[in-house]
């Protein structure tokens, strides 16, 4: 059953393919800002994924976040989300990443719930 306070995390390390520059957000080495926001993204959709009823699933929104710290090659980068608002089938997080040495990114997710297999057949009809 969906609740606000519900939590999730994910965890990557920072590497060429998911870097600024690989991604094409920017020049450098650095953790690029579509990574951090993919990160996000999955910490807040796998919290909430096992409260959903079968063939039930999530598609995010809206995200606005702020990317306030760069982050090298190497270091572990930890996204965390909490379940703060629910509004029918419109979910809304709070969501915040982190790298070893501090926070790097803060801002809020937004998702729907849909149903996985109508919503995949309207995409498909495009």
């Amino acid at each position: 059953m969906l609740e606000t306070g519900i939590r999730g995390e994910a965890k990557e390390v920072v590497s060429e393919s998911n870097s600024a520059q690989a991604m094409k957000s920017g020049e450098l080495k650095v953790y690029a800002t579509p990574s951090m926001i993919a990160l996000m993204e999955q910490a807040a959709y796998k919290s909430v994924a096992a409260e959903l009823e079968e063939g039930k699933g999530t598609v995010g929104t809206l995200m606005n976040v702020s990317h306030i710290s760069a982050t090298p090659l190497g270091m572990e980068v930890t996204a965390k989300s909490e379940l703060v608002e629910i509004d029918r089938k419109r979910l809304v997080f709070k969501v915040e990443a982190f790298d070893e040495r501090g926070r790097i990114g803060e801002g809020t997710h937004e998702r729907f719930v849909i149903d996985n297999e109508k919503f995949q057949e309207k995409a498909n009809n495009k």
